[in-house]
């Protein structure tokens, strides 16, 4: 496996930046999706004091049996943090019980945007 911050381009341009099964998994289990966005409500940007779903940085989460798929982006593409957030999206869905593998994707299309936050994120930053 490569590094998470090292990752490969696919076929879109886009690179997978953290992808690992979880160490001593034995059952089969199904993951629940509702649970995967709360968790990702406790991931920040180191940047700003707000979480990555309400920045609006979540662009799509796929579950599949034990297997959770996070596309997302960043603010900027040059974010020196990209392998750190990534990392930290991923450790923090692996401790979700049925979880045994997450890919996290980052994605430069669409750009984010202010726009792209949520109402209540927008007014956490006095942006409304």
């Amino acid at each position: 496996m490569d590094h998470p911050a090292s990752g490969a381009a696919n076929s879109e341009g886009a690179k997978e930046v953290a992808s690992a099964p979880l160490a001593g998994a034995s059952s089969p289990a199904t993951a629940d999706e509702g649970k995967v966005w709360a968790m990702l409500r406790n991931c920040y940007d180191p940047e700003i004091p707000l979480n990555i779903v309400d920045l609006g940085l979540v662009y799509d989460v796929a579950v599949k049996g034990d297997q959770v798929q996070i596309r997302m982006t960043l603010t900027a593409p040059g974010c020196p943090m990209a392998g750190q957030m990534a990392e930290d999206v991923q450790n923090k869905v692996l401790t979700i019980e049925g979880v045994e593998e997450v890919k996290v994707e980052l994605v430069w299309e669409p750009p984010w945007n202010q726009g792209m936050m949520s109402e209540a994120g927008k007014l956490e930053l006095g942006l409304m």
